[in-house]
């Protein structure tokens, strides 16, 4: 008999729930997560409880359970060098160094590389320690601008001002306060479009493209309200988006590319997953930011129609062998259920009841998140729902449907994936490229 290959995973939110299910089909799991995701309690032989950025804890969990390949599913723990001491102790792992990482972790970093590199789709922008210094670049520069932390911001860190009027000042009081939190703030211009999401495996010099997805970062229906981690994602059986064009999709993977080439020839190569997350602009599509992990919804949009085994394309990543990833030509929404009040005052601790073999007969797949052994919410999105399909319309039935065996306090958005909201950015991007 084969013995299997020990895998460990580290982390337990929807995206290690998708991670975990491809990773379980051909490896003996093991995770490592601050709390116990019971989707994936059900697909491991052992789960350790700790934070994921605590290393050395995840590290003595790897050490006694004989861990032969680790992969990391969120970006915290890459920010703290887990890759880095996995490796350091005979670990080989799916994921970017810490050095590598800093294409999320520091966007400061990712845009100095593009302008130094001269990658396709950057943006102007400056970093600044010096409130007087950057009040009167923004007086200057006198256009709509972005303002962003430098570090890891969990998607809801950032603000896009425009100008009322000539009114500014929104733009210089929230930079101002990040100056003085953080000692320098990072100002882009802004750029208007439509965003979409392009996930690539790369070990380094080869990369290999996944469909592209689009998220739904507001909390709400018609794109309104806070910004959260994300509400749901679709994407087509095309692999493509409506509104993207061929010739957009091939200037955005030569953007991925060339990073990979830049971070390469800088002699700190990237190997894992790079996420781009791309606004698509009048002329180009332009990199709002990189992340260093699978997206979240985005990879329960990828990973179930994954045809190519993830732990040989997680090995072949590690050796710098990295051949091919097929996927079905299906399309898929992902439709996320979080707690009322989410993101800023979720309800915590209310049990969610879940009927998963009706969700199942829908044809849908359910994938936990934020909830605990006993269904409790823990605050932060807690299911989410699947629906696969040959077409975009029914994979949205589908997820909708199962939808309807999931009961407690929670809201979700209806709207994610249907003809009506895709129709309006299709709207929006004929408008903006004049057509």
């Amino acid at each position: 008999m084969v013995k299997l290959m020990r895998v460990l995973l580290v982390g337990a939110g929807g995206r290690e729930s998708a991670i975990a299910e491809a990773l379980s089909k051909d490896s003996e799991l093991y995770v490592v997560a601050k709390h116990v995701n019971p989707g994936i309690k059900r697909l491991v032989r052992g789960y350790g409880l700790t934070k994921e950025t605590d290393v050395q804890k995840v590290l003595d969990f790897a050490l006694k359970w004989n861990i032969d390949l680790a992969f990391i599913g969120p970006e915290a723990p890459l920010e703290k060098g887990i890759v880095n001491v996995l490796e350091e102790n005979g670990i080989p792992t799916v994921g970017p160094s810490k050095e590598a990482a800093q294409l999320e972790t520091n966007k400061a970093f990712a845009r100095v590389l593009m302008e130094k590199y001269k990658i396709p789709g950057r943006k102007l922008f400056r970093v600044f320690d010096n409130v007087a210094e950057m009040k009167a670049w923004i007086d200057d520069f006198g256009k709509p601008v972005v303002v962003k932390p430098l570090g890891l911001t969990g998607g809801k860190g950032v603000k896009v001002v425009g100008y009322q009027l000539g009114d500014n000042e929104e733009a210089k009081g929230y930079a101002e306060a990040l100056i003085k939190k953080d000692g320098r703030v990072l100002i882009e211009e802004r750029t208007d479009g439509v965003e979409f999401t392009f996930q690539v495996f790369t070990d380094g010099k080869k990369i290999i493209p996944m469909p592209l997805a689009q998220d739904y970062p507001h909390a709400y229906e018609g794109d309104v309200g806070p910004i959260t981690g994300g509400m749901g994602s679709y994407s087509c059986e095309n692999h493509l988006l409506p509104f993207v064009t061929k010739d957009d999709y091939e200037k955005a993977l030569k953007t991925l590319e060339k990073t990979v080439e830049a971070m390469r020839k800088e002699g700190t190569p990237y190997k894992g997953i790079l996420y781009g997350q791309f606004m698509l602009a009048r002329d180009e599509p332009k990199i709002i930011e990189f992340n260093a992990r699978f997206g979240d919804p985005e990879a329960m949009n990828v990973l179930p129609i994954l045809k190519t085994s993830l732990l040989e394309i997680s090995e072949e990543i590690i050796d710098g062998s990295l051949r091919k990833a097929e996927f079905e030509k299906k399309a898929t929404v992902v439709k996320y259920l979080a707690p009322k009040g989410y993101p800023a005052d979720p309800i915590k601790g209310v049990r969610l009841e879940i009927r998963e073999d009706k969700i199942r007969e829908e044809g849908a797949k359910a994938y936990y998140a934020s909830v605990d052994e006993s269904f409790r919410m823990l605050g932060s999105r807690a299911l989410a729902i699947v629906g696969i399909a040959d077409s975009l319309e029914e994979a949205e039935k589908i997820a909708s449907a199962g939808i309807k065996h999931v009961r407690g306090e929670i809201f979700y958005r209806a709207d994610i994936g249907t003809r009506e909201s895709i129709a309006k950015r299709i709207e929006l991007m004929k408008a903006i490229r004049g057509e």
